[in-house]
Protein backbone atom coordinates (compact mmCIF):
# COMPACT_ATOMS: atom_id res chain seq x y z
CA UNK A 1 0.00 0.00 0.00
CA UNK A 2 1.43 3.25 -0.71
CA UNK A 3 1.47 6.08 2.06
CA UNK A 4 -2.02 7.44 1.23
CA UNK A 5 -3.71 3.61 1.58
CA UNK A 6 -3.90 3.32 5.08
CA UNK A 7 -5.59 0.78 7.23
CA UNK A 8 -7.11 1.15 11.02
CA UNK A 9 -9.31 0.22 13.03
CA UNK A 10 -11.53 2.84 13.81
CA UNK A 11 -11.64 5.84 11.56
CA UNK A 12 -13.50 9.34 13.10
CA UNK A 13 -14.33 12.14 10.94
CA UNK A 14 -13.67 15.16 12.79
CA UNK A 15 -11.66 16.37 15.92
CA UNK A 16 -14.49 18.47 17.73
CA UNK A 17 -15.90 17.82 21.32
CA UNK A 18 -17.33 14.40 20.04
CA UNK A 19 -14.87 13.30 17.85
CA UNK A 20 -12.04 13.97 20.10
CA UNK A 21 -14.01 12.40 23.49
CA UNK A 22 -14.77 9.15 21.04
CA UNK A 23 -11.18 8.64 20.10
CA UNK A 24 -9.89 9.23 23.41
CA UNK A 25 -12.18 6.92 25.19
CA UNK A 26 -11.42 4.14 22.30
CA UNK A 27 -7.78 4.40 22.70
CA UNK A 28 -7.33 4.41 26.01
CA UNK A 29 -8.80 0.84 25.56
CA UNK A 30 -6.38 -0.16 23.69
CA UNK A 31 -7.49 0.59 20.48
CA UNK A 32 -6.12 1.48 17.03
CA UNK A 33 -7.85 4.71 16.50
CA UNK A 34 -7.14 7.49 14.02
CA UNK A 35 -8.55 11.26 13.00
CA UNK A 36 -9.42 12.88 10.31
CA UNK A 37 -10.08 16.66 10.94
CA UNK A 38 -10.73 18.83 7.68
CA UNK A 39 -8.97 22.07 9.71
CA UNK A 40 -5.80 23.06 11.54
CA UNK A 41 -6.18 23.81 15.41
CA UNK A 42 -6.85 25.81 17.15
CA UNK A 43 -10.00 26.92 14.62
CA UNK A 44 -12.88 28.97 15.55
CA UNK A 45 -16.04 27.86 16.27
CA UNK A 46 -18.78 29.33 18.03
CA UNK A 47 -20.59 28.09 20.93
CA UNK A 48 -18.68 28.79 24.62
CA UNK A 49 -20.77 28.41 27.61
CA UNK A 50 -20.57 24.91 29.09
CA UNK A 51 -23.07 22.91 31.85
CA UNK A 52 -21.77 21.46 34.87
CA UNK A 53 -23.23 18.01 33.49
CA UNK A 54 -19.88 18.58 31.43
CA UNK A 55 -17.46 18.40 34.39
CA UNK A 56 -17.67 14.78 35.09
CA UNK A 57 -16.63 14.06 31.20
CA UNK A 58 -13.96 16.55 31.30
CA UNK A 59 -12.70 14.75 33.96
CA UNK A 60 -12.97 11.35 32.97
CA UNK A 61 -11.02 12.36 29.93
CA UNK A 62 -8.26 13.79 32.32
CA UNK A 63 -8.63 17.53 31.27
CA UNK A 64 -10.54 19.29 33.54
CA UNK A 65 -7.41 20.20 35.42
CA UNK A 66 -5.97 21.73 31.67
CA UNK A 67 -9.71 23.17 31.21
CA UNK A 68 -9.65 24.82 34.93
CA UNK A 69 -5.73 26.11 33.86
CA UNK A 70 -6.25 27.95 30.84
CA UNK A 71 -8.13 30.72 32.64
CA UNK A 72 -11.65 30.33 31.34
CA UNK A 73 -14.57 32.52 32.89
CA UNK A 74 -16.43 30.42 35.64
CA UNK A 75 -19.85 30.44 34.71
CA UNK A 76 -22.31 30.15 38.30
CA UNK A 77 -25.07 30.01 36.00
CA UNK A 78 -27.18 32.22 33.31
CA UNK A 79 -29.13 35.80 34.09
CA UNK A 80 -32.02 36.22 31.67
CA UNK A 81 -34.65 38.87 30.73
CA UNK A 82 -37.36 36.55 29.98
CA UNK A 83 -40.77 35.11 30.86
CA UNK A 84 -43.73 37.16 32.71
CA UNK A 85 -41.48 41.03 32.75
CA UNK A 86 -38.65 42.23 31.62
CA UNK A 87 -36.72 42.47 34.78
CA UNK A 88 -33.62 40.27 34.78
CA UNK A 89 -33.49 36.95 36.54
CA UNK A 90 -30.90 34.41 37.84
CA UNK A 91 -30.32 31.02 38.50
CA UNK A 92 -27.35 29.30 39.80
CA UNK A 93 -25.94 25.90 39.10
CA UNK A 94 -24.87 25.57 42.78
CA UNK A 95 -28.56 25.66 43.56
CA UNK A 96 -28.65 21.84 42.41
CA UNK A 97 -25.31 20.53 42.22
CA UNK A 98 -23.29 21.00 44.50
CA UNK A 99 -20.94 19.16 43.68
CA UNK A 100 -19.86 21.03 40.41
CA UNK A 101 -21.46 24.51 41.29
CA UNK A 102 -19.95 26.22 37.87
CA UNK A 103 -18.74 25.54 34.42
CA UNK A 104 -16.72 27.33 31.90
CA UNK A 105 -17.39 29.88 29.53
CA UNK A 106 -14.90 28.41 26.88
CA UNK A 107 -13.39 30.04 24.20
CA UNK A 108 -13.70 27.33 21.66
CA UNK A 109 -10.55 27.63 19.35
CA UNK A 110 -8.33 27.14 22.95
CA UNK A 111 -11.08 24.46 24.44
CA UNK A 112 -11.25 21.86 21.51
CA UNK A 113 -7.67 22.24 21.15
CA UNK A 114 -6.84 20.99 24.27
CA UNK A 115 -9.71 17.94 23.86
CA UNK A 116 -7.52 16.87 20.65
CA UNK A 117 -4.35 17.29 21.82
CA UNK A 118 -5.52 14.54 25.04
CA UNK A 119 -6.61 12.21 21.96
CA UNK A 120 -2.96 12.75 20.67
CA UNK A 121 -1.90 12.22 24.02
CA UNK A 122 -3.70 9.06 24.71
CA UNK A 123 -2.69 7.31 21.12
CA UNK A 124 -4.75 8.29 18.22
CA UNK A 125 -3.17 8.74 15.14
CA UNK A 126 -4.27 13.05 14.50
CA UNK A 127 -4.21 13.81 11.08
CA UNK A 128 -4.96 17.30 10.95
CA UNK A 129 -5.93 18.91 7.39
CA UNK A 130 -7.64 15.98 6.28
CA UNK A 131 -11.21 16.59 4.47
CA UNK A 132 -13.41 13.32 3.97
CA UNK A 133 -14.86 13.50 0.56
CA UNK A 134 -17.21 10.55 1.01
CA UNK A 135 -17.42 7.03 3.24
CA UNK A 136 -16.60 3.82 1.27
CA UNK A 137 -19.08 0.98 1.69
CA UNK A 138 -18.60 -2.47 1.68
CA UNK A 139 -22.16 -3.79 0.59
CA UNK A 140 -24.48 -2.12 3.53
CA UNK A 141 -21.77 -2.02 5.79
CA UNK A 142 -18.89 1.09 6.04
CA UNK A 143 -15.86 0.11 5.47
CA UNK A 144 -13.45 3.20 5.01
CA UNK A 145 -13.04 6.70 3.54
CA UNK A 146 -11.86 9.15 1.25
CA UNK A 147 -9.84 12.29 1.79
CA UNK A 148 -8.56 15.50 0.32
CA UNK A 149 -5.55 16.86 2.20
CA UNK A 150 -5.22 20.71 2.09
CA UNK A 151 -1.94 20.36 -0.02
CA UNK A 152 -3.67 18.46 -3.02
CA UNK A 153 -3.06 15.27 -2.30
CA UNK A 154 -6.04 12.38 -2.07
CA UNK A 155 -5.93 8.73 0.09
CA UNK A 156 -8.06 6.54 1.57
CA UNK A 157 -8.57 4.68 5.03
CA UNK A 158 -9.56 1.40 5.56
CA UNK A 159 -11.35 1.37 8.82
CA UNK A 160 -13.34 -1.73 10.96
CA UNK A 161 -15.30 1.35 12.10
CA UNK A 162 -16.98 4.89 10.91
CA UNK A 163 -17.62 7.45 13.80
CA UNK A 164 -18.83 10.27 12.23
CA UNK A 165 -18.18 13.63 14.35
CA UNK A 166 -18.35 15.69 11.36
CA UNK A 167 -20.56 18.62 13.20
CA UNK A 168 -23.60 20.15 11.45
CA UNK A 169 -21.80 19.10 8.05
CA UNK A 170 -23.29 15.69 8.66
CA UNK A 171 -21.31 14.07 6.19
CA UNK A 172 -23.13 10.45 6.46
CA UNK A 173 -26.74 11.78 7.98
CA UNK A 174 -26.58 13.51 4.17
CA UNK A 175 -25.41 10.75 1.92
CA UNK A 176 -28.37 8.60 3.94
CA UNK A 177 -30.88 11.03 4.32
CA UNK A 178 -31.63 10.53 7.62
CA UNK A 179 -31.47 14.29 9.28
CA UNK A 180 -34.97 15.20 10.22
CA UNK A 181 -35.30 19.37 10.22
CA UNK A 182 -37.39 20.09 13.73
CA UNK A 183 -40.30 22.59 12.15
CA UNK A 184 -40.66 24.39 15.90
CA UNK A 185 -37.42 26.02 15.79
CA UNK A 186 -36.69 27.48 12.28
CA UNK A 187 -34.19 29.95 13.25
CA UNK A 188 -30.91 31.10 12.59
CA UNK A 189 -28.18 32.88 14.80
CA UNK A 190 -26.02 35.90 13.34
CA UNK A 191 -22.98 36.40 16.28
CA UNK A 192 -19.60 38.07 16.57
CA UNK A 193 -17.55 39.07 19.31
CA UNK A 194 -16.59 42.15 21.29
CA UNK A 195 -14.07 43.81 23.75
CA UNK A 196 -14.86 46.64 26.26
CA UNK A 197 -18.50 45.15 26.56
CA UNK A 198 -19.58 45.61 30.28
CA UNK A 199 -19.90 42.69 33.09
CA UNK A 200 -23.25 42.02 34.45
CA UNK A 201 -22.82 43.30 38.89
CA UNK A 202 -21.53 40.55 40.97
CA UNK A 203 -21.88 37.51 41.11
CA UNK A 204 -23.18 37.01 38.01
CA UNK A 205 -20.44 38.80 35.81
CA UNK A 206 -19.75 35.50 34.80
CA UNK A 207 -22.90 34.12 33.66
CA UNK A 208 -24.68 33.74 30.49
CA UNK A 209 -26.93 37.04 29.56
CA UNK A 210 -29.88 35.92 27.42
CA UNK A 211 -32.43 38.64 26.71
CA UNK A 212 -35.77 37.92 24.70
CA UNK A 213 -37.39 40.71 22.07
CA UNK A 214 -39.46 41.05 19.63
CA UNK A 215 -37.62 38.76 16.96
CA UNK A 216 -35.97 36.24 19.22
CA UNK A 217 -33.35 36.20 21.72
CA UNK A 218 -29.52 37.42 22.05
CA UNK A 219 -26.77 36.27 24.38
CA UNK A 220 -24.13 37.69 25.80
CA UNK A 221 -20.86 35.11 26.89
CA UNK A 222 -18.34 37.09 28.73
CA UNK A 223 -14.85 35.52 27.65
CA UNK A 224 -11.22 35.66 29.08
CA UNK A 225 -9.19 38.23 28.19
CA UNK A 226 -11.98 41.01 27.77
CA UNK A 227 -13.64 39.53 25.23
CA UNK A 228 -17.68 38.60 24.91
CA UNK A 229 -19.46 36.88 22.27
CA UNK A 230 -22.90 38.00 21.25
CA UNK A 231 -25.59 36.56 19.13
CA UNK A 232 -28.73 37.04 17.82
CA UNK A 233 -31.83 33.99 17.23
CA UNK A 234 -34.14 34.96 15.00
CA UNK A 235 -37.17 33.60 12.80
CA UNK A 236 -35.16 32.18 9.62
CA UNK A 237 -36.98 33.54 6.82
CA UNK A 238 -37.83 36.98 8.85
CA UNK A 239 -33.70 37.11 9.19
CA UNK A 240 -32.57 36.26 5.25
CA UNK A 241 -35.01 38.90 4.26
CA UNK A 242 -33.40 41.21 6.53
CA UNK A 243 -30.23 40.54 5.60
CA UNK A 244 -30.70 40.71 1.85
CA UNK A 245 -31.65 43.97 2.77
CA UNK A 246 -29.35 45.38 5.50
CA UNK A 247 -26.68 43.14 5.31
CA UNK A 248 -25.12 40.46 7.88
CA UNK A 249 -23.48 43.61 9.31
CA UNK A 250 -26.65 45.71 9.40
CA UNK A 251 -29.18 43.28 10.51
CA UNK A 252 -26.84 42.56 13.63
CA UNK A 253 -26.65 45.59 14.52
CA UNK A 254 -30.49 46.80 14.57
CA UNK A 255 -31.22 43.88 16.19
CA UNK A 256 -28.58 44.51 19.06
CA UNK A 257 -30.44 48.18 18.88
CA UNK A 258 -34.20 46.37 19.76
CA UNK A 259 -32.77 44.49 23.08
CA UNK A 260 -32.16 47.33 25.76
CA UNK A 261 -30.66 45.45 28.42
CA UNK A 262 -28.16 43.99 25.43
CA UNK A 263 -27.39 47.12 23.94
CA UNK A 264 -26.29 49.03 27.24
CA UNK A 265 -23.75 46.51 27.93
CA UNK A 266 -22.66 46.81 24.40
CA UNK A 267 -22.07 50.46 24.96
CA UNK A 268 -18.67 51.44 24.12
CA UNK A 269 -17.72 48.05 23.01
CA UNK A 270 -15.81 47.42 19.65
CA UNK A 271 -16.86 44.88 17.17
CA UNK A 272 -13.50 42.84 16.48
CA UNK A 273 -14.41 40.15 14.92
CA UNK A 274 -17.31 39.06 12.50
CA UNK A 275 -20.17 38.86 12.51
CA UNK A 276 -21.01 35.57 11.10
CA UNK A 277 -24.21 33.38 10.05
CA UNK A 278 -25.32 29.95 11.26
CA UNK A 279 -28.14 28.94 8.84
CA UNK A 280 -28.76 25.46 9.89
CA UNK A 281 -30.46 24.55 13.35
CA UNK A 282 -32.33 22.13 14.86
CA UNK A 283 -33.05 18.43 13.09
CA UNK A 284 -32.56 15.06 14.49
CA UNK A 285 -31.46 11.87 12.38
CA UNK A 286 -33.97 9.09 11.74
CA UNK A 287 -31.24 6.31 12.34
CA UNK A 288 -28.01 7.18 15.05
CA UNK A 289 -25.92 3.77 14.54
CA UNK A 290 -25.89 1.40 11.42
CA UNK A 291 -23.80 -1.16 10.34
CA UNK A 292 -20.07 -0.06 10.86
CA UNK A 293 -21.14 3.21 11.67
CA UNK A 294 -22.34 5.78 14.36
CA UNK A 295 -23.11 9.24 13.97
CA UNK A 296 -21.70 11.72 17.01
CA UNK A 297 -22.61 15.11 17.99
CA UNK A 298 -24.26 17.54 16.06
CA UNK A 299 -23.29 14.76 12.84
CA UNK A 300 -26.60 13.17 14.94
CA UNK A 301 -28.63 16.12 16.37
CA UNK A 302 -28.89 19.58 17.41
CA UNK A 303 -31.28 21.94 19.36
CA UNK A 304 -32.03 25.23 19.68
CA UNK A 305 -28.97 26.46 21.87
CA UNK A 306 -31.03 28.38 24.40
CA UNK A 307 -29.68 25.91 27.08
CA UNK A 308 -25.79 26.02 25.78
CA UNK A 309 -26.07 22.41 25.28
CA UNK A 310 -24.14 21.50 22.50
CA UNK A 311 -20.70 20.74 24.34
CA UNK A 312 -22.20 18.69 27.22
CA UNK A 313 -24.59 16.54 24.23
CA UNK A 314 -21.06 16.16 22.42
CA UNK A 315 -19.17 14.95 25.01
CA UNK A 316 -22.12 12.54 26.03
CA UNK A 317 -22.51 10.88 22.35
CA UNK A 318 -18.63 10.80 22.25
CA UNK A 319 -18.83 8.90 25.48
CA UNK A 320 -21.31 6.61 24.72
CA UNK A 321 -20.72 6.21 21.07
CA UNK A 322 -17.01 4.95 22.11
CA UNK A 323 -18.38 2.39 23.82
CA UNK A 324 -20.80 1.06 21.04
CA UNK A 325 -17.84 1.02 19.09
CA UNK A 326 -15.92 -1.06 21.35
CA UNK A 327 -19.56 -3.27 21.82
CA UNK A 328 -19.65 -4.24 18.48
CA UNK A 329 -15.78 -4.81 17.82
CA UNK A 330 -15.60 -6.85 20.54
CA UNK A 331 -19.15 -8.63 20.94
CA UNK A 332 -20.89 -8.77 17.25
CA UNK A 333 -23.69 -10.39 19.01
CA UNK A 334 -24.43 -7.31 21.51
CA UNK A 335 -24.05 -4.70 18.16
CA UNK A 336 -27.63 -4.41 17.34
CA UNK A 337 -29.19 -3.99 20.59
CA UNK A 338 -26.62 -1.70 21.73
CA UNK A 339 -27.15 0.51 19.01
CA UNK A 340 -30.79 0.84 19.66
CA UNK A 341 -29.17 1.55 23.49
CA UNK A 342 -27.23 4.43 22.27
CA UNK A 343 -30.33 6.03 20.31
CA UNK A 344 -32.29 5.94 23.20
CA UNK A 345 -29.76 7.29 25.71
CA UNK A 346 -28.40 9.85 23.58
CA UNK A 347 -31.79 11.02 22.02
CA UNK A 348 -32.80 11.21 25.77
CA UNK A 349 -30.63 13.76 26.71
CA UNK A 350 -31.42 15.73 23.43
CA UNK A 351 -35.43 15.38 24.03
CA UNK A 352 -34.73 16.82 27.26
CA UNK A 353 -32.89 19.69 25.96
CA UNK A 354 -35.93 20.34 23.71
CA UNK A 355 -38.55 19.82 25.75
CA UNK A 356 -36.87 22.49 27.57
CA UNK A 357 -36.72 25.22 24.93
CA UNK A 358 -40.22 24.66 23.39
CA UNK A 359 -41.27 25.37 27.07
CA UNK A 360 -39.02 28.44 27.62
CA UNK A 361 -40.16 29.41 24.33
CA UNK A 362 -44.14 29.04 24.63
CA UNK A 363 -43.87 30.84 28.02
CA UNK A 364 -42.33 33.93 26.98
CA UNK A 365 -44.72 36.57 27.26
CA UNK A 366 -43.00 39.50 27.06
CA UNK A 367 -44.21 40.25 23.09
CA UNK A 368 -46.64 39.60 20.60
CA UNK A 369 -45.08 39.10 17.54
CA UNK A 370 -44.99 36.84 15.10
CA UNK A 371 -41.51 35.07 16.41
CA UNK A 372 -43.29 34.27 19.24
CA UNK A 373 -47.03 33.71 18.25
CA UNK A 374 -45.39 31.18 15.48
CA UNK A 375 -43.54 29.25 18.65
CA UNK A 376 -46.24 29.18 20.98
CA UNK A 377 -47.08 25.71 22.44
CA UNK A 378 -51.32 25.44 22.63
CA UNK A 379 -53.00 24.22 25.58
CA UNK A 380 -54.11 21.01 24.20
CA UNK A 381 -53.46 18.40 26.69
CA UNK A 382 -51.02 16.24 24.38
CA UNK A 383 -48.55 18.94 23.00
CA UNK A 384 -45.51 17.44 24.95
CA UNK A 385 -44.39 14.06 23.83
CA UNK A 386 -43.88 11.70 25.46
CA UNK A 387 -45.60 14.24 27.95
CA UNK A 388 -45.33 11.92 30.77
CA UNK A 389 -41.40 11.80 30.67
CA UNK A 390 -40.85 15.70 30.56
CA UNK A 391 -43.64 16.00 33.75
CA UNK A 392 -40.58 13.62 35.45
CA UNK A 393 -37.74 15.69 33.69
CA UNK A 394 -39.12 19.02 35.89
CA UNK A 395 -41.37 17.21 38.37
CA UNK A 396 -39.22 17.53 41.80
CA UNK A 397 -35.59 18.48 42.34
CA UNK A 398 -34.18 19.22 38.92
CA UNK A 399 -30.50 18.52 37.87
CA UNK A 400 -29.70 21.58 35.81
CA UNK A 401 -31.69 24.10 37.81
CA UNK A 402 -33.61 26.10 35.05
CA UNK A 403 -36.37 23.67 35.14
CA UNK A 404 -38.22 25.37 37.84
CA UNK A 405 -37.16 28.77 36.54
CA UNK A 406 -39.15 28.52 33.84
CA UNK A 407 -42.67 27.35 35.79
CA UNK A 408 -41.67 30.89 37.96
CA UNK A 409 -40.81 33.36 35.37
CA UNK A 410 -42.84 32.13 32.34
CA UNK A 411 -46.72 31.19 31.94
CA UNK A 412 -46.63 28.19 30.76
CA UNK A 413 -49.87 25.77 29.16
CA UNK A 414 -52.18 25.70 32.19
CA UNK A 415 -52.68 21.33 31.32
CA UNK A 416 -49.15 21.11 31.81
CA UNK A 417 -48.65 23.53 34.77
CA UNK A 418 -51.34 21.87 36.51
CA UNK A 419 -49.84 18.11 35.26
CA UNK A 420 -46.22 19.03 37.24
CA UNK A 421 -48.09 19.83 40.80
CA UNK A 422 -50.30 16.94 40.14
CA UNK A 423 -47.06 14.67 39.61
CA UNK A 424 -44.99 16.75 42.91
CA UNK A 425 -48.41 16.16 44.85
CA UNK A 426 -48.72 12.69 44.36
CA UNK A 427 -44.79 12.10 45.11
CA UNK A 428 -44.86 14.27 48.28
CA UNK A 429 -48.51 12.36 49.58
CA UNK A 430 -46.64 8.70 48.71
CA UNK A 431 -43.12 10.29 50.54
CA UNK A 432 -45.23 11.45 53.33
CA UNK A 433 -46.81 7.83 53.63
CA UNK A 434 -43.89 6.13 53.27
CA UNK A 435 -42.00 8.04 56.33
CA UNK A 436 -44.94 7.46 58.72
CA UNK A 437 -45.20 3.48 57.89
CA UNK A 438 -41.62 3.16 58.71
CA UNK A 439 -41.64 5.31 61.85
CA UNK A 440 -43.45 2.96 63.82
CA UNK A 441 -43.31 -1.08 64.63
CA UNK A 442 -46.96 -1.11 63.81
CA UNK A 443 -46.27 0.86 60.77
CA UNK A 444 -43.41 -1.44 60.14
CA UNK A 445 -45.24 -4.80 60.50
CA UNK A 446 -48.10 -3.28 58.17
CA UNK A 447 -45.51 -2.54 55.66
CA UNK A 448 -44.42 -5.81 55.41
CA UNK A 449 -47.82 -7.21 55.28
CA UNK A 450 -48.37 -5.16 52.16
CA UNK A 451 -48.82 -6.44 48.61
CA UNK A 452 -47.19 -4.27 46.31
CA UNK A 453 -48.16 -3.50 42.32
CA UNK A 454 -46.90 -2.29 39.61
CA UNK A 455 -48.32 1.09 37.83
CA UNK A 456 -49.61 0.12 34.36
CA UNK A 457 -47.02 -0.57 31.77
CA UNK A 458 -43.90 -1.25 34.12
CA UNK A 459 -41.40 -4.21 33.31
CA UNK A 460 -38.47 -5.25 34.11
CA UNK A 461 -36.15 -5.75 30.46
CA UNK A 462 -32.69 -7.65 29.51
CA UNK A 463 -31.16 -5.07 27.34
CA UNK A 464 -27.90 -3.18 26.98
CA UNK A 465 -26.11 -0.79 30.07
CA UNK A 466 -23.57 1.36 29.85
CA UNK A 467 -20.47 -0.65 31.54
CA UNK A 468 -16.89 0.02 32.31
CA UNK A 469 -16.41 1.47 28.39
CA UNK A 470 -18.53 -0.79 26.92
CA UNK A 471 -22.10 -1.98 26.55
CA UNK A 472 -23.26 -5.48 28.34
CA UNK A 473 -26.10 -7.18 29.38
CA UNK A 474 -27.99 -5.72 31.79
CA UNK A 475 -31.28 -5.03 33.68
CA UNK A 476 -33.31 -2.32 33.20
CA UNK A 477 -36.88 -1.05 34.23
CA UNK A 478 -39.43 0.27 31.63
CA UNK A 479 -42.20 2.72 32.57
CA UNK A 480 -44.63 4.81 30.93
CA UNK A 481 -42.19 7.62 31.89
CA UNK A 482 -39.05 6.23 30.93
CA UNK A 483 -39.70 4.12 27.83
CA UNK A 484 -35.99 3.78 27.02
CA UNK A 485 -35.40 1.75 30.42
CA UNK A 486 -33.93 3.00 33.75
CA UNK A 487 -30.54 0.17 34.48
CA UNK A 488 -30.86 -1.53 37.81
CA UNK A 489 -28.89 -3.75 39.88
CA UNK A 490 -29.79 -7.31 40.08
CA UNK A 491 -31.33 -7.13 43.43
CA UNK A 492 -34.10 -4.49 42.01
CA UNK A 493 -34.48 -6.37 38.67
CA UNK A 494 -35.43 -9.88 41.07
CA UNK A 495 -37.97 -8.04 43.27
CA UNK A 496 -39.45 -6.03 40.53
CA UNK A 497 -39.89 -9.40 38.12
CA UNK A 498 -41.58 -10.95 41.57
CA UNK A 499 -43.89 -8.06 42.03
CA UNK A 500 -47.08 -9.67 41.30
CA UNK A 501 -50.05 -8.23 43.18
CA UNK A 502 -50.08 -11.43 45.52
CA UNK A 503 -47.02 -11.60 47.33
CA UNK A 504 -46.63 -9.57 50.01
CA UNK A 505 -43.40 -7.24 50.98
CA UNK A 506 -41.98 -9.77 53.56
CA UNK A 507 -42.64 -12.91 50.97
CA UNK A 508 -40.42 -11.15 48.23
CA UNK A 509 -37.91 -10.63 50.92
CA UNK A 510 -38.23 -14.76 51.75
CA UNK A 511 -38.04 -15.06 48.20
CA UNK A 512 -34.97 -12.99 47.19
CA UNK A 513 -33.08 -14.06 50.56
CA UNK A 514 -33.20 -17.85 49.05
CA UNK A 515 -31.83 -16.43 45.49
CA UNK A 516 -28.54 -14.86 47.64
CA UNK A 517 -28.87 -11.62 46.84
CA UNK A 518 -27.97 -9.91 50.09
CA UNK A 519 -25.73 -10.49 53.20
CA UNK A 520 -27.85 -11.58 55.68
CA UNK A 521 -31.37 -10.54 56.60
CA UNK A 522 -30.56 -7.01 57.84
CA UNK A 523 -28.97 -5.92 54.64
CA UNK A 524 -31.30 -7.87 52.48
CA UNK A 525 -34.31 -5.88 54.52
CA UNK A 526 -32.50 -2.53 54.21
CA UNK A 527 -31.54 -3.15 50.47
CA UNK A 528 -35.27 -4.12 49.75
CA UNK A 529 -36.83 -1.12 51.63
CA UNK A 530 -34.59 1.76 50.39
CA UNK A 531 -35.74 -0.03 46.61
CA UNK A 532 -39.13 -0.47 47.22
CA UNK A 533 -39.48 3.21 49.02
CA UNK A 534 -37.70 4.71 45.49
CA UNK A 535 -40.13 2.76 43.41
CA UNK A 536 -43.19 3.54 45.40
CA UNK A 537 -42.56 7.47 45.61
CA UNK A 538 -41.79 7.66 41.95
CA UNK A 539 -44.78 5.62 41.05
CA UNK A 540 -43.76 2.88 39.34
CA UNK A 541 -45.03 0.76 42.32
CA UNK A 542 -48.42 2.60 42.22
CA UNK A 543 -49.95 0.63 44.88
CA UNK A 544 -49.51 -1.31 48.30
CA UNK A 545 -52.33 -2.64 49.13
CA UNK A 546 -52.94 -2.71 52.71
CA UNK A 547 -50.63 -0.08 53.94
Amino acid sequence: MTAQEIQTTVLVIGGGPAGSTTAAMLARQGLEVTLLERERFPRDHVGESLLPASMPVLEELGVLGAVQEAGFVPKFGATMSWGRDRAPWSWYFGETNAKYPHSYQVWRPRFDHILLENARTLGVDVRQGHRVSEVVWDGQRAAGVRFQTKDGHAGSIRAGFVVDASGQAGLLSRSLDLRRWDSFFQNLAVYGYFTGAQRLPSPDEGNIFIESYEHGWLWIIPLNDGWSSVGVVADRETGQRLIGQQGIKGFFDSQIAQASYTAEQLEGADLVSGPFIAKDWSYVCDRLAGDGYVLAGDAACFVDPLFSSGVHLALMSGVLAAAYVKSALTNPSITEAAGRAYQELYLKEYGHFREMARLFYSSNLTSDSYFWEARRILDTGDAFSPRQAFIQAVAGQPPRGYERAVLEHGQAPKSFASSVQQVEADRAQRSSRWSNAISTVQGQQQLFSAVPRLAQGASMQRKPVLGAGEFVWGYTLITNSQPEGTPCSGLVAQLVSRIDGAATVGQLMTQLGALGEADGIEDLQRSVLAALQILYVDGTVDELAGL
